[in-house]
């Protein structure tokens, strides 16, 4: 007994000096059980082990910054005195809150109609009512899909622990315990989708009885309840982060699906008077889809502990299981499913903004992509490799990690593209020299920038690439375009006509009618009008393209409500993350941009940002080639 004393003794010795240096903390308990404290904060979470089947009430605790499990009551009271010395020294009150679950889920009945409310009940001391009133009301408005919560107030403490815990000097305490909702009452079966959203539930309502009870003593300036969540990774997050970017970055969707002999299959239409299919050919697979698969679902998310990420990689891991079906169904029926499922449909507002945009651009001068027909100066693929390796060393200066790979290709189509840290450039490239600059904004300043910035975040996530990421990203490297003040005639006809192409494919038009309204509709060139349908019909057709468009007109409505870039460029993330990204920006786990586009740094750049914050249609951002 004097041995476990002594031990106990050098153990909270420890965790106090580490509390004192500002040192973060995560440590095993003699007995069982975790201390785990990234930096010291004005409260702590903590559950006592007193069923094997609490898997929520633990899942809660240990999602937030500061928590204590202890495996037996007679852990918490040492390490509570301890802590809250510290605590209340520093900040002149400490909150503890204690998560449990009821024995039993009292308003369910075998002869219940329907699925009935479930309890949460709660209890504080008096120096603790507005973290219980704030806690009370985020569980009361959370959004419930199965059964809804009903908060009962306890007049007693629940357990003896509360009761010597706010005796403590300084402390303050809120007893939340639950309903088992998420186990079935017989089989004690998991509902794993209704303990997700119990986990996130509680820990927002746990974060926001935080901040009410920090902000009603003037502790901290707070700009968010969630900027109370962790500010380290666990070893779970990097090994999750590790897995699912090996399955990711070992296939590239966009050069599975493109076709390698585009130069021969637009011959081959031409001498068949630009009748019937194209026939078109794909580099091979380099990985086993469903070798793939397996790796990617072994993938183990348990101890992430944090609920923000594990939506986010849960999120990720279903897009790269849709991604690994798209590429294994190349030119078969399910193909356009699957690209459906990914990038999603043509809402009927799109295809009108996109028909919109081509009635007023659409004239009898032919125009497409490369801008064959015009009378400037053109670019082959070495001078837009010329170019951009011009661009490159620039953003190089500003960041010497900034290393991009480029190489001239035989097996792309006319144009760029980006995969990873290479820069793609078909050998067959011929364009205006004035759409060059722009077109480098797009994949460099933009493609190549959030990928950077995504790779110093410290997970591969940011860098790869959020779920649903791509359409905000083209809308991004679009805007960037105009930023860098070559948004053309042809190139934002180019963007709505992909739309229209889109709408044609998944509504099962042929290719070559597909082709000809192009042609006779929009007066593109036999030649821009093939690449253009050649994009959209690979594969067995592949709705990716309406997403320029798409992403354009969320990116403008995002600047018109006042929405800032600065998250935008950190990594590749979709307008939906633009708040989890804030988030994470505030609990420290995000760092700012390593680098910043070039087209921001110019007066000009600026002040056509400054244009669009008031308000602007992508007609209007139309803007004349200079000679």
């Amino acid at each position: 007994m004097q041995q476990t004393s002594a031990v106990q003794e050098s153990w909270l010795e420890e965790v106090t000096q580490c509390l004192r240096d500002d040192k973060p903390i995560r440590k095993e308990l003699p007995e069982g059980g975790r201390l785990h404290i990234d930096r010291l904060l004005p409260f702590l979470f903590i559950y006592v082990e007193t069923r094997k089947t609490e898997e929520v009430a633990r899942s809660v605790t240990q999602s937030n910054a500061s928590y204590l499990l202890a495996s037996t009551p007679k852990q918490v009271m040492p390490v509570i005195q301890a802590l809250s010395a510290i605590a209340v020294e520093r900040f002149g009150s400490f909150l503890v809150i204690r998560s449990g679950e009821l024995g039993r889920d009292k308003f369910l009945t075998d002869d219940a109609p329907y699925l009935p409310p479930f309890e949460v009940s709660v209890w504080s001391t008096e120096n603790a009512v507005v973290a219980k009133e704030a806690f009370s009301q985020a569980v009361m408005a959370s959004e419930a899909r199965f059964r809804t919560p009903r908060v009962e107030e306890r007049g007693a403490p629940p357990s003896v622990i509360d009761e010597e815990i706010s005796i403590l000097p300084g402390c303050a305490v809120l007893s939340a315990e639950f309903a088992p909702i998420y186990r079935a009452p017989e089989s004690a079966q998991i509902y794993p989708e209704l303990r997700d959203q119990l986990i996130a539930t509680l820990f927002d309502a746990g974060l926001r009885a935080c901040a009410a009870f920090i902000g009603s003593r003037g502790i901290l300036k707070l700009t968010s309840h969630r900027s109370l969540g962790r500010r380290a990774f666990v070893d779970a997050v990097s090994r999750v982060d590790r897995g699912i970017d090996e399955i990711a970055s070992a296939f590239d969707v966009l050069l599975a699906v493109t076709p390698i002999n585009a130069q021969q299959a637009f011959q081959q239409f031409k001498s068949n008077s630009f009748k019937g299919d194209p026939a078109f050919l794909y580099r091979p697979l380099t990985i086993q889809v469903e070798s793939a698969k397996q790796h990617l679902f072994s993938v183990s998310f348990d101890h992430m502990e944090d609920p923000v990420l594990y939506d986010l990689y849960r999120e990720k891991q279903r897009e790269v299981d849709l991604q690994l079906s798209l590429i294994a169904s190349r030119q078969a029926a399910s193909f356009i499913e699957f690209g459906r499922a990914l990038y999603g449909p043509v809402e009927p507002s799109l295809l009108a903004e996109a028909e919109s945009i081509l009635g007023m651009l659409s004239n009898d001068d032919p125009a497409d992509f490369d801008d064959r027909v015009s009378e400037a100066p053109n670019a082959d693929a070495n001078y837009v490799s010329q170019r951009a390796q011009a661009m490159i060393a620039m953003y190089r200066r500003a960041w010497p990690d900034f290393k991009v790979e480029i190489e001239l290709r035989d097996d792309l189509p006319s144009g760029l593209m980006v995969t990873n840290h290479r820069l793609l450039i078909s050998k067959t490239t011929n364009m205006d020299r004035r759409r060059v600059e722009p077109l480098l904004s797009h994949e460099i300043g933009v493609h190549l920038l959030t990928y950077f910035n995504g790779s110093s975040q410290g997970l591969r996530l940011f860098r790869s690439g959020l779920s649903g990421y791509e359409g905000m990203q083209e809308g991004l490297a679009v805007f960037a375009e105009y930023l860098s003040g070559g948004m053309t005639v042809e190139r934002l006809k180019l963007i709505a006509a992909r739309v229209v192409a889109c709408a044609d494919m998944l509504a099962d038009v042929p290719f070559e009618h597909a082709f000809y309204r192009l042609v006779q509709d929009y007066k593109f060139t036999h030649f821009g009008a093939f690449n253009l349908a050649l994009r959209v019909y690979r594969g067995g057709g592949l709705a990716k393209d309406a997403i320029y468009l798409r992403g354009l007109l969320q990116l403008l409505d995002h600047l018109k409500r006042g929405g800032a870039l600065e998250p935008f460029w950190m990594g590749k993330i979709a307008s939906s993350h633009f708040g989890v990204m804030e988030e994470l920006a505030a609990r420290g786990l995000l760092k700012q941009p390593s680098v910043y586009p070039l087209f921001l740094a110019t007066g000009e750049g600026r002040e056509r940002l400054d244009r669009a914050r008031q308000g602007m249609r992508p007609i209007d951002m139309v803007q004349p080639k200079e000679s």
